[in-house]
């Protein structure tokens, strides 16, 4: 258990550095294929370590990501709390799948995510996302598996030899 605690430092490590990636300038061609990188550590988290991670993390972390890329304040909160609390409903058999299922479990949240990121800018009359944006779920579905292996190794103090 110890070697655990000591690795405390990987959650808030992750998340800011979730937080950066979704800061990091990209092309136009490519702005709407970005992926979630802050729903799929959070869903990291949420599946391994419930515990730590519930629906008021979620919250707060949402806060900050509205705070920080300057948008409708509170919809990112709505947006991984939602995604946190169907991932925590479900989590006792996500957690089982194998890896690729897993994938296609995240894709499908990512896609509800679209959705409901669309309906708040729907109810708040802003300018609704074009539709190459319904695709940025699908590299968040690939990234999946890599993200999942990273954080593994990192919170469990794995090496790759």
């Amino acid at each position: 258990m110890s070697r655990l605690r000591s690795r405390g430092w990987v959650l808030p490590a992750s998340i800011a550095l979730a937080l950066l990636l979704g800061l990091v300038p990209l092309p136009d061609l490519l702005q709407p294929i970005r992926p979630y990188w802050l729903a799929l550590v959070l869903g990291y988290w949420v599946i391994e370590t419930p515990e730590r991670v519930g629906l008021g993390f979620a919250f707060c972390i949402g806060l900050l990501a509205d705070l920080l890329y300057g948008g409708i304040l509170g919809e990112q909160a709505l947006r991984l709390v939602v995604f946190a609390f169907i991932l925590q409903r479900f989590r006792a058999r996500i957690r089982f799948f194998p890896l690729s299922q897993q994938a296609l479990a995240i894709g499908g949240l990512l896609l509800n995510d679209r959705i409901i990121s669309a309906a708040v800018r729907l109810f708040t009359a802003e300018p609704l996302l074009p539709w190459s944006y319904w695709w940025a779920p699908l590299p968040g579905m690939l990234l999946w598996l890599p993200i999942y292996v990273l954080l593994d190794a990192a919170r469990l103090g794995k090496r790759g030899h």
